[in-house]
């Protein structure tokens, strides 16, 4: 918890104190102090597993809040040399004079040749030069001064940023293990191994796959689980991962290929987790998406998500609402400098793995728009 209790100090200070990235860090602390006094009380597997989803969540928005903080500090940075660039010769002629005037004895700068009059109307240019010149070298301090201060910003935060993504990891890892010994979860549906291996190895689309699952599970009659009704959920529920929307249902990506779904750009080894209470109805590669979670958020309802790297849960097992079903793939490679610092002017860049959502009724494909509470680009 201390690493990101530091991200939040370097975040928080004058310099970007009205930022957004502020906001989110102090609620990512709030969010990894409140998981932490969670882990510790947790006494069921299913506990310890809510308590380390919400801390790796913490953690991903508490570093992108420092990966936004990172990209502001340095866009103002630029900013400022470009000034200076572009006034160079302004600056330099003021800086002449400031080092003039500071080096000439001051009875010096009130003498003038032509005697009493010419020495009145140099005390009087001076009189009203001197405020200016001032005013002027204290803007250019302060500018000098901001630089400095974000370029040890800067230089602070990678460390940071390297202690944070090791404790995201660390987190990762105690909740990928979390899940594995996990047993109290009820189950209500029961996966026929056969039918799911003959459905897989015929199906040729995520349409007829869909269509397939249900003979390819058994109730178990034994179980009988309460779900709210997800009618209820349309136009309130969150993303499944922390991300942006990049492509919308039915839009042609760069290859002209329309999915009826969305793309979510996120970043990798970013945590999925449920939008809605929901009963795992598939898990495994499929197609030509990759890993595929399928889930029943209601009746005859489907969450479709693929592209992930890992997954986690048996079919058939009843999740909460934010329970993980996986992460994404991919290498975090954000421990090296060179790539945090050299270029961090966009804060989407390493932005490099995408998730595809699909939700089907009646085995149907509907927008996604009218159930998600997120304004897409």
């Amino acid at each position: 918890m201390r690493y990101l209790a530091l991200l939040l100090a370097f975040i928080a200070g004058p310099l970007l104190a009205q930022s957004d990235p502020t906001e989110t860090a102090r609620a990512a602390m709030s969010r990894l102090e409140a998981a932490s006094e969670a882990l510790q009380n947790a006494e069921k597997a299913s506990d310890r597993v809510e308590a380390l989803t919400q801390t790796v969540q913490a953690y991903e928005s508490g570093l992108a809040a420092l990966r936004e903080g990172l990209r502001q500090a340095r866009v103002r940075e630029a900013a400022i040399q470009g000034v200076f660039e572009a006034e160079s010769e302004r600056l330099a002629r003021l800086l002449g004079v400031l080092q003039s005037i500071e080096a000439a004895p001051e009875p010096h700068l009130l003498l003038h040749p032509e005697g009493p009059i010419g020495t009145a109307r140099t005390g009087m240019i001076l009189s009203e030069v001197t405020p200016a010149l001032n005013r002027e070298a204290q803007r250019l301090r302060a500018a000098l001064e901001e630089v400095a201060l974000l370029r040890g910003l800067q230089e602070s935060a990678v460390s940071t940023l390297e202690d944070g993504l090791q404790g995201a990891q660390r987190a990762r890892t105690a909740l990928s293990q979390a899940v594995s010994n996990r047993t109290d979860l009820p189950k209500r549906f029961l996966a026929d191994d056969e039918a799911m291996a003959n459905l897989i190895a015929t199906a040729d689309t995520l349409e007829s796959f869909a269509g397939g699952l249900m003979s390819a599970t058994v109730e178990d009659t034994s179980v009988s689980i309460a779900q709210p009704d997800f009618t209820e959920a349309r136009g309130t529920l969150d993303l499944p991962v922390l991300g942006r929307v990049i492509r919308e249902m039915n839009e042609a990506d760069s290859a002209g290929v329309r999915r009826p779904g969305w793309v979510i750009a996120t970043r990798p080894l970013t945590l999925v987790t449920l939008p809605w209470p929901a009963t795992i109805r598939y898990l495994g590669p499929l197609l030509d998406y990759g890993l595929v979670a399928i889930v029943e958020p209601g009746e005859e309802h489907l969450l479709v998500l693929a592209g992930l790297g890992e997954l986690y849960g048996e079919v058939g097992e009843v999740l909460p609402k934010g329970a993980p079903i996986g992460l994404m793939g991919g290498a975090d490679t954000e421990g090296d400098q060179a790539l945090l610092i050299s270029n961090p002017a966009s804060s989407g860049a390493q932005a490099s793995e995408s998730l595809y959502l699909e939700l089907r009724h009646n085995g149907e494909p509907v927008d996604p728009a009218q159930w998600f509470a997120v304004s897409v680009e």
